[in-house]
This record gives C-alpha cells, structure tokens and sequence, in this order.
C-alpha cells in the first residue's frame, strides 16, 4: 500500500473534516483546558474528555466518533510537555493501531496549541509509525484462514496547521531499512538458508550500486578463519560465508570507511550444547544482527551518505552433527588468536571474532556490530532496552543519548580489563566463554575486543531485537532495533566526525 503525506499550513476546519474518515488529535496538557484554536467540535470532545475522566487521553488515547455528518472518528490523546523519544513514539503508535483497525485510509493529523518546533517531532514520528505499520511483513497463511481484508491502495496522511515543512526523506529511509531488517528476521529458517540469504543480498547489491564479496569456506581456510569454521563444520551444506558489501558516495573520498558488522546465524540448534525446545523455538531470528546492518546501509545509501561504508555479515547455521565443533577444541582465528572452546552455544562470537578481525585490517573510522548475543543482556535490560559496550570512553555519553533522542534506548554496560581474567585459558589464549551466565555480556564484548585491535568499536547487544506487542513505533514482535539508533549515532551525534577530531 503507497503511503501519501501532505503539510498543509490552514487549519483543520469543519469542511476538511468531513472529508476525512478519522482524526488523530494531539493536544499539549498546558492547553487542555484552554483553547483549541478553533478545532471543530471542540466542545463536544472536551465534554467526552470529562465524562471519561481525570486520566482520559493521558495514558492511552480516547478514541470517540464525532457528530458530523461523516461521523469522523477521532483519537484524541493529552501530550506531555516533556515526552521522550520512546514516550513519543509509544504514544503514535497507538493512535496508528487504532485508525488502521478502524479501516481508515484518508487520516487528519492536528495538534492545536503546538508550535512549529514542537509539531515537527510529532510529525516525524508518526509518519515513522504509519510507514512501519504499513510494511508488508511474510505472512504465509491462506487468505482462507487469515481473514484480512483488501488494504486500500493509497493511506493518506494529512498534517493540518505545519507552518514549517517537515523534511519526511530520512524518516522514509528509516522506515524502509528497518522494515527490510523484520522482513529477513520474520523469514522461517527454509527460506532463509545462508544460501538464500546469499542470493537476496546479492540481488539488493545489484539494485543499489553495491560492490559484493563472498568469501566461501575456502577462502576463510586460506584466511585461517578457525573460529568462524569451527561453527560452519557442523552444516551438512557447505554455504556459509562472510559477506562484505561496499558502498562509495558520489563524491569519491579516500577517508575511512564506516563498518558495519552482522551476526547472521540462521538457524541456532546451539550445537552439540544443544537448546531445550523452549530456547531453540525462534532460532531463526539469531540472525537479526546481519539484518539491522544491512537495513542501515540501505537507509544510509538512501540517503546517500557522504562517507564509505562497508558492510561484514557473518552467514552461517549453527547444527548438530558428528562434524560439529564441540567444547575443548581449539581452534585459531583469522588474526592468529587460539581459542578454547566451552560452550557450542556461544557460537555468534565466533562468527563475529573472523569478521571484526577482516573487518579491522582495513582500518576503518569505525566498527558498530550488532548481534542476538547473549541471554544475560536480556536478564539485565529486558527486551525493551538494547546493550552497548565500547572501546572508547567518550562515545558512552553519546550511545545515551542517541537511544534517548531515537527512542531505541540504548544502555552501555562496562568493558573493564579485569573482566578477562574469567575468560583465561590454560591450553589456549583465551576461553570462548565461562560456564557461567554472570556478565556474560560483557565477557563476550571483552572477548570480541580481542579481535578490532585498537579501531573504535561500539557493539550492540540487541536484547530488544523481538519485544512482544512491539517496540516504541514498531507493531510486530520483531522490532528491527538499531537503524533508527545508528543513524542518530551517525548523522545528528556525528561521531565519525568527533572520532576524527
């Protein structure tokens, strides 16, 4: 379904209005009992706001139709004066999933009472909303059985009362990246083969000017890639891989790239360690690192980028079988380090520990890795936060803030040496992990940091890469988390720039 949005400066009046099928109507709290510049009705919704209570339209929208001859449906909600990202977008989220349950097609957005600066955030995130509602995400049931009505061709989206145009082309390629980021998670694990998945990027290479690389398991054998090998012996179909995608602004610059690096396990057993059905139920998703790396480059090649990019996605399945690896191997990765085996369920450091280390000999400005890592990440944020660590002190403060002004929340946890003496071999340079859950987040950061050397380095543990219900503006358990964040990490906190400086 095309998705059209239109700014008008005029205000919502009566005739527009019946024209509309419903309303999503923000008013500011130090305005709710003042006036409403004139919006039709007015005095009908404010009578409905006292019947329904103190808190109505506070914690959840109101949601009443109007009596006009179109018998307008109105979502109404009370915005606070200090909303943060994530409130904000939470808060859209639910009038979106309240017009489109309705059947509405033709939506008027007003906000009476807010000024320009205080309508453009409101602007953007709902159009984030409708565009991630709009996403067509896999669905494989019969029309029979699922039930769903024909979607309308175009939604139109109307902002009434924007007396400053709001430039929506960021927001759009947000959209389309996170929305490429659920569709390959949502994938079932046959249709996603490391094959497959080659197959699809490859055709996304060809579509947006991308220079594609496969290194096979002959060339990460010529590469010495024991760690990421020792997980792909198990597969009985030799089609894993590390993928590396490149992209070059128009303008040509000879300046370092960003690196992006993906976890992309396509189906996790937890090998020879092997999951309970509880666990392994939703494996397919332990590739949605990879997925989130290549949806932010494709947002940032949508907005053409003024700066290289290169992208590292680790493709891979961990199985069971009598080739699997198994705990006390050791094996050797790409940048000669040994490595104890301890547990075959920590196989996405070992994917990642050959990708960071390829990926840090070309010296980049920056690497960011994301990846479906650990349990204890969730056991500590839950799924409504991601993890963070970095080799770099200044750029904390910046991760902070970058989770609060995009609304995916982001905290960092500490990357202390101290934390490497769990991880001490007697046999190998060092353990791949401990027995242990106790911080093994942070023992999996201190770990991969054996392999980026001295390059800045943000890792992104996606503890909220499925939430349930949703996440912020997201609506599928699936959230995609990260396009949004790294692109304000990138372009509004500009920390390539800061790094440089």
């Amino acid at each position: 379904m095309t998705v059209r949005i239109t700014q008008q400066a005029a205000p919502l009046k009566s005739a527009a209005l019946e024209r509309l099928d419903s309303v999503m109507l923000f008013i500011p709290e130090k305005k709710l009992a003042g006036d409403w510049s004139g919006f039709p009705a007015t005095q009908v919704l404010k009578n409905r706001l006292t019947r329904a209570g103190e808190r109505a339209a506070h914690d959840k929208p109101l949601v009443t139709d109007l009596p006009n001859r179109a018998g307008t449906r109105v979502s109404l909600s009370v915005l606070p004066q200090h909303a943060s990202g994530f409130a904000l977008l939470d808060l859209v989220r639910q009038h979106v999933q309240q017009q489109l349950a309705f059947g509405a097609c033709h939506i008027g957005v007003a906000a009476p009472g807010l000024v320009a600066a205080e309508f453009e955030p409101l602007i953007e995130a709902l159009t984030a909303a409708i565009l991630a509602a709009n996403a067509q995400m896999p669905d494989y049931r019969s029309a029979k059985s699922s039930r769903k009505k024909p979607s309308p061709r175009t939604l139109q989206l109307q902002f009434f009362g924007v007396t400053r145009q709001v430039d929506l082309a960021r927001t759009r390629a947000e959209a389309e990246g996170n929305a490429l980021a659920r569709t390959l998670t949502i994938t079932p694990p046959n249709e996603l083969t490391p094959a497959l998945y080659r197959r699809r990027i490859a055709a996304l290479a060809r579509e947006h000017g991308w220079r594609m690389r496969f290194l096979d398991s002959r060339a990460l054998k010529r590469k010495h890639a024991g760690a990421f090998l020792a997980v792909a012996q198990g597969s009985a179909s030799d089609d894993a891989g590390i993928i590396e995608l490149s992209y070059q602004p128009a303008k040509r610059t000879r300046a370092p790239a960003l690196c992006l690096v993906g976890k992309g396990i396509c189906f996790d057993t937890g090998g020879v360690n092997v999951k309970p059905a509880r666990y392994m139920q939703g494996m397919h998703e332990d590739m949605e690192g990879s997925a989130v790396a290549l949806g932010t480059l494709l947002a940032l090649t949508r907005l053409r980028a003024p700066f290289p990019i290169k992208c590292w996605l680790a493709l891979a399945q961990n199985h069971i079988g009598p080739r699997a690896y198994k705990p006390t191997d050791v094996v050797t990765a790409s940048n000669g380090t040994t490595i104890e085996v301890v547990h075959t369920d920590a196989e996405g450091r070992m994917v990642l520990a050959d990708t960071l280390a390829l990926a840090s000999r070309e010296e980049p400005a920056l690497i960011i890795d994301y990846a479906t890592l650990t349990g204890s990440c969730v056991a500590a944020l839950g799924t409504a936060y991601s993890g963070a660590i970095t080799n770099r002190d200044a750029l904390r403060e910046e991760i902070i803030a970058a989770g609060r002004a995009s609304g995916e929340r982001v905290w960092p946890f500490p990357f202390d040496p101290d934390y490497d003496k769990a991880l001490e071999s007697r046999i190998a340079d060092i353990k791949q992990c401990t027995l242990d859950s106790e911080a093994d987040h942070i023992l999996a950061a201190r770990f991969l940091s054996r392999f980026v050397g001295e390059t800045p380095w943000v890792h992104i543990d996606l503890s909220a890469g499925n939430h349930k219900g949703g996440l912020a503006h997201i609506p599928t358990d699936v959230t995609g988390f990260g396009v949004r964040f790294t692109l304000n990490l990138l372009l509004d906190r500009k920390v390539m720039d800061k790094l440089a400086a």
